[in-house]
């Protein structure tokens, strides 16, 4: 039940009140707005209003929206550190997202940018045994970057539902030559793993960014290799950091608001492996769409995507051929989700994601083209 906030709820709001600022209302023709939208960092993506939430350690989350020249009274009404708070994330949203570099190369993140997904296991649930081979694997990633892929993301352990736990040693013989010879082509890569020992030998061999699906939070010595390499990392969302990153346990089996908790986590989780020496400027976040989730809590937290950006940290989401699109659409099989996972990753872009992690990287593109034509003819028209 939507449970309405009020001022006089945030000027009695106790010490244990947490706030959350999300950008809310897009608007396509900003210029029409003047000092009623603002902008996230420097993309093509402004929005009208915030939607405030407060919630507390026991009681309902409270929830407004607020046009931007009306959110002052707001402010004003919060306790001190609420309200100081709420400031920092609003400025953070505008604050511009530096380049990812990745050895050589710098991705921009001033319009959303495709990260291709490359799996080099005989278990995973989409291209699983497609690219176990050398060669196939390589010339499918060369593929990816011709169709607009800006990363290759390189995996060599499969972490879906039931996946077996498999040895560093064997994980990193999987995709040991792949990044030698992908690196060699000038490729930027990132290696998927939770696993010390594979993301050092992995950056060693020429990629340049850390994907892990436990935040740097499986393998004890993670965090030090990521503060060391000084390289984009992504801290992907997931209730346990255990082997099984599927595992409702350290939650009570349940949510308490996905939304909201998965917000609190991150905040953690960035304050954790920061004061173990990982840059902030490095840090990538994603919400982790299928782990750990149901269908209704992975629509819940796209529908909240924009919420993050108030972290100042660039966006991940990684939806793609997931389960939700085949329980939204009849059960279609893996390779009849398509049409799915291109529109759930173009309501993504449109939310201001920066990244993008898809198996489809030409059909993507195309929908981005669109999506940046139209941007485009909106703001100059």
């Amino acid at each position: 039940m939507f449970e309405p906030l009020t001022i006089e709820h945030l000027s009695r709001a106790g010490d244990d009140a947490r706030i959350y600022c999300r950008p809310t209302a897009p608007v396509d023709r900003p210029h029409e707005w003047d000092g009623r939208c603002f902008r996230l960092s420097d993309s093509l993506i402004w929005f009208s209003a915030w939607q405030l939430s407060l919630r507390g350690a026991d009681g309902p989350t409270r929830h407004t929206i607020v046009v931007v020249d009306g959110v002052d009274p707001w402010l004003s009404a919060m306790p001190d550190a609420l309200a100081e708070n709420a400031r920092a994330q609003m400025a953070a949203v505008g604050a511009v997202r530096a380049p990812l570099r990745l050895g050589e190369r710098l991705i921009r993140l001033s319009e959303p940018q495709i990260v291709g997904i490359l799996n080099a296991t005989p278990d995973s649930f989409s291209d699983g045994g497609k690219h176990v081979d050398v060669d196939a694997a390589l010339a499918a990633a060369v593929a990816m970057n011709s169709a607009g892929a800006a990363i290759i993301d390189i995996g060599g352990e499969s972490t879906r539902p039931g996946a077996p736990l498999l040895w560093e040693g064997d994980e990193w013989a999987r995709v040991d030559a792949l990044i030698r010879r992908l690196a060699a082509t000038g490729a930027a890569i990132s290696i998927d793993t939770r696993k010390a020992m594979v993301m050092e030998q992995a950056l060693a061999a020429g990629a340049a960014m850390i994907n892990d699906v436990s935040a740097l939070g499986y393998d004890d010595r993670a965090v030090a290799v990521a503060a060391v390499a000084d390289v984009p990392v992504v801290l992907m969302h997931a209730p346990s950091q255990s082997s099984n990153p599927h595992d409702l346990t350290p939650i009570g089996g349940a949510y308490r608001d996905i939304l909201f908790d998965v917000y609190d986590w991150f905040a953690a989780q960035i304050a954790r492996v920061t004061a173990a020496g990982v840059a902030r400027g490095n840090i990538i976040l994603d919400p982790g769409i299928g782990f750990g989730k149901g269908v209704e809590d992975g629509l819940r937290l796209l529908n909240g995507i924009a919420l993050f950006h108030t972290f100042g940290c660039p966006i991940m989401v990684g939806g793609s051929r997931k389960r939700m699109i085949g329980a939204l659409d009849n059960e279609a099989a893996v390779d009849q989700r398509l049409g799915g996972s291109v529109a759930l990753h173009l309501f993504a872009a449109t939310q201001g994601v920066q990244l993008l992690r898809v198996h489809d990287i030409a059909e993507t593109r195309q929908a981005l083209r669109l999506w940046r034509g139209l941007r485009d003819s909106a703001v100059i028209a």
